[in-house]
């Protein structure tokens, strides 16, 4: 059973756990569950995903309930306008605040085929602005240093390019912890190995827009899976943010 966390006429938001798809792709083609599937199940009608989360990232999930909001709130997200606050984990210590503004180009369809050699992918503008929220020293050895440093970040895109907080905290040496594709497989090992966590440490924790019917600001906040909060408590950050908060099991 998915978790709502807004449900009106018009759009409903649900929490989506790490691991689950918005809807199928060719990347995972053995998966047999999906997000747009559960729900519709669910909540007996069809409905229309507003934006992704990739498989391993958690977090708000909005969907509308009628073409016309569907193309309404599409509009807000075409032209980001939507705010998006995500929280991650990353390696190493970022400095305190900053904007990533860096360019990236398409690297896989709407459905997860790799384009090919001679497909036009040009790189798009891309900007992250982030903030540091926490950091920790732990006294264990995990690359070539002495000690290992991680950092919970929170992460505002202005743009929403294909992986781009993944592809932007790679780009300034600060990959997410779990990250497969673009983080580094020593920490993401030992992160399994001492807190018994092989997930991807982002997640969508807010989402603000304009109501599709009135305009009115609607504000949909997701507090973190007990996966994810387990390793901020680990690591002493509980109480950082108020959205640290777990869901139930």
């Amino acid at each position: 059973m998915l978790d709502i966390l807004y449900r009106d006429d018009y759009l409903v938001a649900i929490a989506k756990p790490a691991g689950l798809l918005v809807h199928r792709s060719n990347i995972d083609r053995h998966e047999t569950r999906f997000a747009v599937q559960l729900l519709r199940d669910q909540i007996g009608c069809r409905v229309h995903p507003l934006h992704r989360l990739d498989k391993g990232t958690s977090g708000v999930l909005l969907f509308a309930l009628d073409a016309a909001s569907a193309r309404a709130v599409g509009g807000q997200f075409q032209r980001d306008e939507v705010q998006k606050r995500y929280v991650a984990v990353v390696r190493g210590w970022p400095v305190g605040a900053g904007v990533i503004d860096h360019a990236l180009s398409r690297q896989f369809d709407d459905y997860g085929r790799k384009f090919s050699a001679d497909s036009p992918t040009e790189a798009q503008p891309a900007v992250t602005e982030y903030r540091v929220l926490a950091t920790v020293e732990l006294p264990d050895a995990v690359d070539r240093y002495p000690t290992s440093r991680y950092a919970l970040v929170e992460l505002q895109p202005r743009t929403g390019r294909q992986h781009q907080l993944r592809r932007h905290l790679k780009h300034i040496a600060h990959p997410i912890i779990g990250d497969a594709t673009w983080g580094k497989g020593l920490h993401n090992r030992y992160f399994q190995q001492r807190f018994g966590c092989g997930r991807l440490l982002l997640a969508c924790t807010r989402i603000e827009l304009r109501h599709p019917q009135d305009g009115r600001p609607l504000s949909i906040v997701a507090p973190l899976e007990p996966s994810f909060a387990g390793v901020v408590s680990a690591l002493g950050w509980t109480g950082t943010h108020a959205d640290f908060q777990t869901v139930s099991d």
